[in-house]
């Protein structure tokens, strides 16, 4: 890949954001090549949890301006068709993330603005650098927000924070970003590569099959009344209980001892 580095080390699947000279902002190869990532990554049957992090000082900065400034120059119309075919580009690397059956980890560092914090949202468990910078920042370029970006920010932070967040524009701060929820930690610049490594790694280590079904109960519950919710979680619960994780993780309790979870169902 050109603008993605992708490895896989302890069970963790690692996707690189590596166009660093730019701040990592995403043109169509990267969005291209984000979904292919990902898609592999969902389909990776050796990947227990996956990394999600931006190469150099910064996570990502949005979408790369030198490309719409480019397109500016194409009569309206070709201009819409342009970023219609754009902005679809990046719905398989969102869906995949909030889908796939694993556990995913952002590291942020330096700017996390436009898509960049359509990806923080995205993962299920965010890491910050202290000295991070958030932002939605699209309406400083006269457009709506994309990357579903108006579906999960209202989910985590409410309505009207979400309205001030993305009609105001506002940059706001690492510290403000764990305030609002959009991030679960703060750690040190120095070692937030480490921590992210660290905590993918522990969940590479879990209860792969619990983990899916409680992220797939996660999403599910956002449109699920109670009842309907409730008999969803019976049944996930049935079915962990039905796997050799389980029965380990019970034998541990009772031994008093660490469990050794194998991912086997």
């Amino acid at each position: 890949m050109q603008t993605l580095n992708v490895g896989r080390q302890e069970g963790v699947f690692e996707i690189c954001l590596a166009r660093p000279e730019i701040l990592n902002a995403a043109n169509r190869e990267m969005i291209a090549e984000l979904a292919a990532a990902t898609a592999e990554a969902a389909a990776d049957r050796d990947a227990r949890a996956v990394l999600l992090r931006g190469a150099g000082s910064h996570f990502m900065a949005g979408g790369d301006i030198r490309f719409f400034g480019e397109v500016i120059a194409l009569p309206a119309e070709e201009r819409r068709r342009v970023f219609l075919e754009l902005v679809d580009l990046l719905h398989p690397s969102l869906v995949a993330l909030r889908t796939m059956p694993k556990p995913v980890v952002v590291a942020v560092q330096g700017a996390a603005a436009g898509f960049g914090l359509s990806l923080v949202l995205a993962a299920d468990l965010a890491l910050a650098s202290e000295d991070a910078v958030f932002g939605s920042g699209y309406i400083h370029l006269g457009t709506s927000p994309d990357g579903a970006a108006s579906w999960s920010l209202p989910r985590i932070v409410g309505l009207k924070r979400a309205a001030e967040l993305m009609l105001l524009g506002e940059r706001f701060e690492a510290r403000r970003a764990l305030e609002l929820g959009i991030v679960n930690r703060l750690v040190p610049p120095e070692e937030l590569a480490a921590e992210a490594l660290a905590l993918a790694r522990r969940l590479a280590a879990g209860p792969t099959i619990a983990y899916a079904r409680t992220k797939a109960l996660l999403q599910a519950s956002v449109g699920e009344g109670l009842e309907q919710q409730m008999k969803r979680e019976a049944e996930s619960f049935a079915a962990c209980a039905a796997t050799e994780d389980f029965a380990e993780g019970v034998r541990a309790f009772l031994e008093k001892r660490p469990a050794s979870f194998s991912g086997a169902g």
